[in-house]
């Protein structure tokens, strides 16, 4: 049986689903939870200075983004970090440390860009013999209007300074989290690393407006008749949260870092294929607000049982595997020729691919009379929007062309040799170079 235990910058927990820092994670009541329904680690909601905790709004914190159903797609967040003192945050995850010493638990924390005001916390934080630290830099709401959060995230030269600071008072693990609302993701990445970082985890939550109250002519959520920006989460980021987490896994400046994923996880899969582009373990936030703690059982079965399928012992057998894979839109191969076919015996003749094909595609779907659909390999370009539509899984699949057959859409013999657009005799710096 697979072997769901990770090491993370030294610290071993029994899996690697994490808990992110989010509402989730703001108590003991809750952590405890969460450690008894089977999570491998927590990220303590994130603590703030000493002094008057911050100030969340009572009404509404969260707008909300649904697909078919009412399926929870993503969820805007405009709550901002703990509003509990910070003494009796650092005593519960005393309490919580030292009666789960198998579990991770790793203190968010988000201070003013200060010196000193990180040597003041990162003592007491250690008293809790909590793992490590995790500083965020990625609130977009609330907090950037301080002077913190994604205001410090989105400047490389302030991430390599406070983490300098951090392992200067600070001698257990410093993850940095990342703030996606940035052009470049590598950049902070690569300050972090500069500093002195262990790791980094991404992506925090994405500046966004959910939706408007057409009626009140106001953002959703409402608080006395107006709205605001938050910090978008859920299953829709996922896609944006993979693609920074591939950037900085095969960055040569941060190649090798560790990773924490976040964004997105709902199920098995989404963390395996996190950890396939490079993440040793993954955290989950929304999922969790959704669905409760015990969805991690769902995760933990379904991920072991994947890795006994695959034949991977341990979660270090695949962190990584698939980052050889991403490359640039110029290397791929332009000698690989694809065709769409169709399964008429799964096709139930909706006719969505012929729709799609035939309206804003390529024409490349034929239709008869009795609604028999086949694609017309002529002009079918592989551009794969009919697999993507198709309410049939596997109804509809990209089968390639074997090399030495003529391609009928351009007449030309498919190559078995390997050609990208760097050596196209079309690429105006191709030709240029010769």
């Amino acid at each position: 049986m697979a072997d769901l235990t990770t090491d993370f910058l030294g610290i071993r927990s029994p899996n690697p689903f994490w808990l992110a820092s989010a509402p989730p994670t703001d108590k003991e009541y809750n952590v405890r939870r969460a450690f008894e329904a089977g999570w491998g680690g927590v990220v303590w909601k994130t603590l703030g200075s000493e002094g008057p905790p911050v100030v969340n709004v009572n009404g509404p914190r969260y707008g909300a983004i649904y697909g078919a159903d009412r399926r929870l797609l993503g969820l805007n967040n405009i709550e901002l970090i703990t509003d509990r003192p910070l003494e009796v945050n650092l005593e519960e995850m005393a309490r919580v440390k030292a009666d789960y010493p198998d579990r991770a638990l790793i203190a968010s924390i988000m201070v003013p860009c200060e010196e000193q005001a990180w040597r003041d916390i990162l003592p007491r934080v250690q008293e809790t013999n909590a793992d490590g630290i995790e500083l965020n830099f990625g609130c977009p709401h609330g907090m950037a209007e301080r002077g913190m959060g994604s205001a410090v995230g989105q400047v490389p030269e302030y991430i390599e300074m406070v983490v300098r600071w951090c392992k200067k008072y600070y001698d257990r693990p410093v993850i940095v989290k990342l703030t996606p609302n940035i052009t470049d993701i590598r950049k902070p990445a690569q300050a972090a690393r500069n500093g002195g970082a262990d790791a980094v985890s991404l992506i925090n939550t994405i500046n966004s407006i959910t939706s408007v109250n057409l009626d009140a002519m106001s953002p959703e959520p409402m608080i006395d008749g107006k709205g605001t920006h938050g910090g978008y989460c859920g299953p829709a980021v996922k896609p944006i949260a993979m693609n920074m987490v591939a950037e900085i896994a095969r960055d040569p400046a941060t190649r090798g870092m560790p990773i924490s994923g976040i964004g997105g996880v709902t199920t098995w899969r989404d963390a395996a294929e996190f950890m396939a582009l490079g993440c040793g373990n993954v955290q989950v936030c929304t999922a969790v607000m959704t669905y409760g703690f015990k969805i991690v059982a769902e995760m933990k079965s379904g991920l072991s049982q994947w890795m006994d399928e695959k034949g991977y012992a341990s979660t270090a057998d695949f962190v990584g595997k698939a980052v050889p894979n991403v490359t640039d839109w110029q290397y791929l191969n332009l000698n690989y020729v694809a065709k769409a076919k169709i399964d008429q015996d799964k096709c139930i003749s909706c006719g969505r691919c012929y729709a799609a094909c035939e309206d804003t595609s390529h024409q490349a779907i034929a239709m008869t009379a009795d609604r028999t659909f086949s694609v017309i390999d002529e002009e079918c370009v592989a551009c794969n929007l009919c697999v993507d539509v198709c309410p049939v899984e596997n109804c509809i699949t990209m089968e390639a062309m074997a090399p030495g057959t003529v391609d009928p859409r351009t007449g030309k013999t498919v190559q078995t040799e390997y050609a990208n657009w760097t050596t196209h005799p079309n690429n105006p710096g191709a030709v240029a170079a010769e």
